[in-house]
């Protein structure tokens, strides 16, 4: 056991510049995936919740495939299944893109929160109370002005319970890119485990360090529950 942890803690913790330890990756991977899928998903929330309807139902078939397959799946339909396509591979921005595991385990991840995190913050624009958003057009404001002012931060701060579960989802999900061979925590921890033949240790190692970055990732969520939704206690 202390032989293990002796030669695999900087793999696990610390890491070097040119390879990185399996919590930086892990974190990166949660971080990059979580704000490339907010950016996405804000705009198509807003589509979803549209009453038009050549907005909402192209946004609807995204989210009912993304969330109706499984994400290993995604992944795998990403990393191997897309670059098996001629017209992928003779094409040098696609074939270079699709090559890298990193690439391929980001788009996968992004996809698949952006869908749950749509569904979220669509569940959230159209319980905006009606009060608000009447008060908002008594005072002038229409179209995007009452988005971006009253319906989205009102639908942004009730939706922090529901998305803070999405973001603890995530952080787990990331353990799928072991699949893509991306070194992440679980990556080391398997590596460990068939060096020195200790699983118990070499995966609890992994299990501590994700508990550890859920607490944190938890923390921060109720301070900003605390703070943005104190009008709701």
């Amino acid at each position: 056991m202390i032989e293990l942890i002796q030669q695999y803690w900087q793999q696990y913790l610390c890491g070097t510049p040119a390879h990185p330890s399996g919590l930086v990756i892990t974190l990166w991977l949660t971080v990059a995936s979580l704000g490339l899928g907010f950016l996405l998903a804000v705009p198509l929330a807003v589509a979803k919740a549209s009453t038009k309807r050549w907005l909402a139902v192209p946004v609807a078939i995204y989210t009912y495939v993304i969330r109706g397959t499984p994400l290993y799946v995604q992944l795998l339909l990403l990393y191997s299944g897309l670059y098996s396509l001629d017209a992928v591979r003779s094409t040098a921005f696609l074939n270079g893109f699709f090559r890298d595991a990193f690439n391929c385990t980001i788009l996968a991840f992004t996809l698949n929160t952006a869908a749950y995190t749509t569904e979220i913050f669509a569940g959230a624009i159209k319980t905006t109370p009606r009060g608000e958003i009447e008060a908002a057009r008594a005072c002038g404001m229409s179209g995007l002005t009452l988005y971006r002012c009253i319906i989205m931060p009102s639908a942004l701060r009730r939706a922090l319970p529901a998305y803070s579960n999405e973001v603890i989802l995530m952080l787990h999900a990331t353990t799928l890119a072991a699949t893509a061979t991306v070194p992440d925590l679980l990556k080391v921890a398997r590596n460990a485990a068939s060096d020195y033949y200790l699983p118990f240790v070499a995966y609890g190692i992994a299990a501590v360090l994700y508990l550890c970055i859920s607490f944190a990732l938890i923390w921060l969520f109720r301070l900003a529950e605390h703070r943005w939704l104190a009008y709701l206690r």
